[in-house]
């Protein structure tokens, strides 16, 4: 059976991999967060009470409305919502809560997901490219954050797609190297190195380790 991805503001909402992705950084939430945030979107054609959402979060224990309250300003803090001028999650008045952001939704068969997890591997550190553009470089919003020596705030980007994935340069001073020679674009093989300023990676078809973690690279010692 299929599984879904939803995509909103920027967000990858990946149930069954319980991941809450942002340009390709995971976002933690607690556990009881993370099922709060699944109800909502599930059920997000409608308010949905907090009788009813204390029932799925704990179905044979009572608790205090406070818990559930506590659980959705984590949410709000993670995704930079707002509970006065809500994009995302609105509080009904003494009723429940509603997801009212927009939603993109795609099914992954579960064989393309096992098929389909390119990444970049740093050292012992990996960091899983969605689809899409994932850009690499020292600016706060990079997919792939590298403060090391030589590498520009906007340095790379690789474009994930069906057909593959591909590195561009973004026109960095120091440049993007594959195999040992400077490219300005290319499409990417299983295995090949890539550098950029004084940081090596390897990009793989296929992520090797496990647990998954986002690279944040540190300059050199």
């Amino acid at each position: 059976m299929p599984s879904v991805l939803y995509r909103f503001g920027g967000f990858v909402f990946d149930v069954d991999a319980r991941q809450l992705l942002l340009d390709g950084r995971e976002i933690h939430l607690s556990p009881k967060a993370f099922e709060l945030l699944a109800a909502l979107i599930r059920h997000r054609a409608r308010a949905v009470s907090k009788r009813e959402l204390q029932e799925t979060l704990w179905p044979t224990t009572f608790v205090e409305e406070t818990n559930l309250a506590s659980l959705t300003a984590e949410i709000r803090r993670a995704i930079g919502d707002s509970a006065t001028e809500p994009a995302f999650l609105r509080t009904v008045h003494r009723f429940g809560y509603q997801f009212i952001g927009d939603i993109q939704h795609n099914e992954v068969r579960p064989a393309a997901r096992l098929r389909a997890r390119p990444c970049l591997v740093v050292d012992d550190r990996q960091a899983i490219l969605l689809e899409g553009v994932n850009v690499i470089g020292r600016a706060p919003d990079a997919a792939i954050r590298c403060e090391a020596p030589g590498v520009s705030r906007y340095h790379a980007r690789i474009v994930v797609s069906n057909e593959g994935a591909t590195l561009e340069d973004l026109g960095s001073k120091n440049g993007t190297y594959v195999r040992q020679e400077r490219i300005s674009s290319l499409r990417l093989s299983d295995g090949d190195e890539i550098r950029i300023g004084s940081v090596r990676m390897t990009f793989h078809l296929q992520a090797p380790l496990e647990p998954t973690a986002t690279v944040a690279v540190e300059p050199e010692s």
